[in-house]
């Protein structure tokens, strides 16, 4: 299986360190769910609010093929903007990280990379097919 060792952005890092919350956010909503541009502003809007709760949001994705725990702006912008984002369960990570493909978390590959993060807790736009 590929590496599945996820990158975490420096604020994710810093706060896991610190044993301060960190909320982890699906993003299949963010590429799939919602039209454009509509889902960028939601997403910005998501975190926006775990921010305001005193945690610090996690979006996870796949960007080039590594595992992405935590997006900066421009990572954000373009799991919304980019068509070719996949839509990646759990089981769908290791031909994904192979392929060197980018992909939006469902709920289980967020579920699973935010757990492997350290990450306990996380939100969702929903749940099913």
């Amino acid at each position: 299986m590929p590496d599945i060792t996820s990158q975490l952005s420096p604020e994710v890092r810093e706060a896991l360190a610190a044993h301060r919350p960190v909320v982890a956010l699906e993003s299949t909503i963010i590429a799939h769910g919602l039209p454009r541009p509509r889902n960028l502003a939601v997403a910005e809007e998501l975190e926006a609010l775990v921010r305001s709760s005193g945690a610090v949001p996690a979006t996870v994705a796949v960007l080039d093929g590594r595992p992405q725990v935590g997006l900066s702006k421009d990572q954000l912008e373009r799991v919304a903007q980019d068509p070719s984002v996949r839509k990646l369960g759990q089981r769908d990570l290791a031909p994904a990280l192979a392929a060197g493909a980018s992909g939006a978390t469902t709920v289980s590959a967020t579920a699973f990379l935010a757990a492997r993060a350290g990450i306990r807790v996380f939100a969702t736009g929903g749940l099913g097919g």
